[in-house]
């Protein structure tokens, strides 16, 4: 299908500022919840059609861990964050260790660490996106699953293809200063088509670029 919002450098430009200030306040939060310093950066930021988002994600049949949030407020849509299994278990190790625990011992604590990295991505850019727009954007409880990437990303790909062509797309790179890893992960935002317009006019940007 043919989308009807044309993306500019000026549209992207304005994107990754968002990603940068959103990666800035999720090193934080992190830095403050683990107790040692995070660094979070943000390679590439680009607007992807359907079947790139698959490939961004390794492929429709590529075993990911997600987390999905549903997005509500003056611009809607829906906020997806993929891990590989291996840098998921990474960050449930770290998070489960700082508090006393191991989720190896308990496998719901590696669904509520992951949860509650979710929370704090989407807390964190759903902000920077709130700051700069002057609109008011809050997300779901979030959900996860473990299966194959385009079994998690149904929801938000059966939107691309009913509504647009296109999803804004964050890479990310969060790396632990301490222990000098890094886990690396793709956010995908899908708003509401009537968003799209709302939120780049609300950054001065039209449409048309």
């Amino acid at each position: 299908m043919e989308d009807s919002f044309s993306y500019t450098k000026a549209h992207i430009d304005v994107w990754r500022e968002i990603g940068t200030i959103g990666a800035g306040h999720a090193a934080t939060a992190l830095s403050r919840l683990l107790g040692r310093g995070f660094d979070m950066h943000v390679p590439d930021v680009h607007a992807a059609g359907f079947d790139e988002v698959l490939k961004l994600a390794g492929g429709s049949e590529e075993e990911v861990v997600g987390v999905c949030l549903q997005i509500h407020g003056d611009a809607s849509g829906y906020m997806f964050f993929l891990f590989s299994p291996k840098q998921a278990a990474m960050f449930a190790d770290h998070l489960t260790f700082a508090a006393g625990q191991s989720y190896r011992n308990d496998p719901t604590l590696a669904v509520s660490a992951v949860k509650e990295l979710g929370n704090i991505l989407s807390g964190s850019y759903l902000a920077a996106l709130n700051q700069m727009t002057a609109l008011t954007m809050y997300p779901s409880i979030p959900s996860l699953s473990k299966d194959m990437a385009g079994a998690v990303l149904s929801e938000g790909l059966v939107r691309i293809a009913v509504d647009r062509d296109t999803a804004l797309v964050i890479e990310t790179v969060l790396v632990d200063r301490e222990k000098a890893e890094s886990m690396k992960g793709h956010i995908f935002f899908f708003p509401d088509p009537v968003s799209y317009d709302r939120i780049f006019k609300s950054l001065g940007i039209q449409a048309d670029g």
